[in-house]
């Protein structure tokens, strides 16, 4: 964060197929080295891939198992009279969207031996099915925020 001023937000252009911005996003999490067409066909085809196990529409897959990913609360840590408190708070709209394209995209990443289109479409049928390591992560991260309600009043 800057000492002075205001950072502003940097325009998301959309994808190609679907003008969505959301999955613009999405493509430039996969994205390395600058290589947007090498992103853009691995989500092309994961997407493919899981519409076709699943006989539903591409974009329906994506948008479901990213609304299944998203977290609506977390904790965030607060120091209070030396000590340090894990404290729940809700997650802004925005970041609830990093938070799952971050998680698809690490453990998608975390499988070896498989090219990335389908470890991309595996966790993408298993985020539309309400299972797999991605939901794990936000059953995880509420079960934290609950077991830290007794500290929620420290929000501010």
């Amino acid at each position: 964060m800057p000492r002075k001023g205001h950072v502003k937000k940097r325009p998301v252009f959309p994808d190609s197929r679907y003008n969505s911005k959301s999955l613009g996003k999405f493509i430039n999490g996969i994205m390395k080295g600058g290589k947007k067409s090498v992103a853009e066909k691995i989500m092309y085809s994961a997407l493919d891939i899981a519409a076709e196990r699943l006989n539903t529409d591409p974009f329906d897959v994506y948008q479901k198992a990213l609304d299944n990913v998203k977290p609506l609360v977390e904790v965030r840590p607060r120091r209070v009279g030396g000590a340090t408190y894990q404290v729940p708070v809700e997650v802004a709209p925005e970041r609830a969207q990093v938070l799952a394209i971050r998680w698809i995209l690490q453990y998608s990443r975390s499988k070896k031996g498989i090219p990335m289109a389908e470890r991309l479409a595996r966790e993408l049928t298993d985020a539309y099915k309400g299972e797999g390591a991605s939901i794990k992560k936000r059953e995880d991260t509420h079960k934290m925020a609950e077991a830290n309600r007794a500290f929620a009043h420290y929000r501010w």
